[in-house]
Formats: structure tokens, sequence, C-alpha cells
């Protein structure tokens, strides 16, 4: 004898086996998930002297009346700093970084970063990355974000953080390490 089911069961179990179809039908249809862009870090050391004959950062204009600091609010700087591949100044120069440092905080905590690195070496000869954003300068690490670059970095996106890793008071240089991640197409 075969078993019969009752008209409720047969509802329950049409409904079970439908919502199953559906099921595996969206899945089908779903979206595989897309690769993520290639990612790299790398890390740099920007030399910057800020006194003397061989300065490549310095004041260009600020407040009349004013210091022309770091910490006084409307100073403008122009950098124009080697990139090496390591700490020391004799170490291979890979680029220079180049751009504006604005003292845009009235507490003198941040400073506005528009900062090309503009690539001399082999590997990356004639590529540029854009680096743009605050600098809060009293935090041991400070991020900026990677806005775009060029050549191979076109399309770059991502951030770099900034750690000064020497600062020699009397002779007004500094060693600031950047390590900058980034995603590109």
């Amino acid at each position: 004898m075969t078993p019969s089911f009752s008209t409720p069961m047969k509802s329950v179990f049409l409904s079970m086996v439908m919502i199953l179809i559906s099921i595996i039908i969206y899945q089908g249809n779903a979206q595989l998930p897309q690769p993520m862009p290639n990612q790299t870090t790398m890390v740099f050391y920007l030399q910057d002297i800020a006194k003397g004959s061989s300065a490549t950062v310095t004041p260009v204009a600020g407040i009349k009346g004013s210091d022309w600091t770091y910490t006084t609010f409307g100073s403008i700087f122009v950098v124009d700093d080697p990139v090496t591949l390591s700490i020391s100044p004799t170490s291979e120069m890979v680029g220079r970084a180049q751009g504006l440092l604005i003292a845009s905080a009235h507490d003198g905590a941040n400073v506005n970063v528009a900062l090309s690195i503009v690539f001399n070496n082999l590997q990356y000869s004639g590529s540029t990355l854009e680096l743009q954003g605050i600098s809060r300068q009293r935090e041991s690490y400070r991020e900026v974000s990677v806005v775009s670059g060029t050549g191979k970095f076109r399309f770059a996106r991502g951030y770099a953080l900034l750690q000064t890793v020497l600062y020699d008071a009397p002779t007004s240089r500094s060693i600031i390490r950047i390590t900058i991640t980034i995603q590109t197409n």
C-alpha cells in the first residue's frame, strides 16, 4: 500500500520544494566575487633638511609679522626631499618628494600635505604617486591619502603612513619613514 499525503502536507512539501528551487536559481545568477586589485606596500625614507644651503624644505609664505613654522597657522612650505631606500642619507635615491606643506590648524596641530613622489629610479622612472591630506603633527604615525598616480601607478589609490624616525634639532634634519600601501587596476 502506498502512503498518501494529506492536502496540507502536500502544500508544505510543495512550498519547501519551491523555496529550494528559488534559492538554487538565485545563487546561480548571483555575481561571483570580483578579484581585489593589486595591492602593493613600499617603504621609503624622506631626507628632510630645513636649514642651510642644502635645505630641501623651506617656508615661502605666511602671516605677516609671525614666525613661519610648521606650527604657525598660515605658514606655507615648499618641499623637494630626496626619497631613499633606507634610513641612510647616502642610500640609493629612488626619487624626490615635491610639493607643499601648509600649517592649516590654528593650534598648529595639523599640516595639510600635497606631495608628489616623483620616481627617477630604473624600476619606476617617470612614474609618480600623489599624496594629499592632513598630517596630524602630534601623532607618532600620520596618515595621508594616496589619491592617484601616473605611469606604473596610474589610477593608484591607498594611504601613506609617515613616521619621523630621526630628528636632529641643531641641524634641522629629519628622516621620515613613509610606508605607502596602494591598490592599482
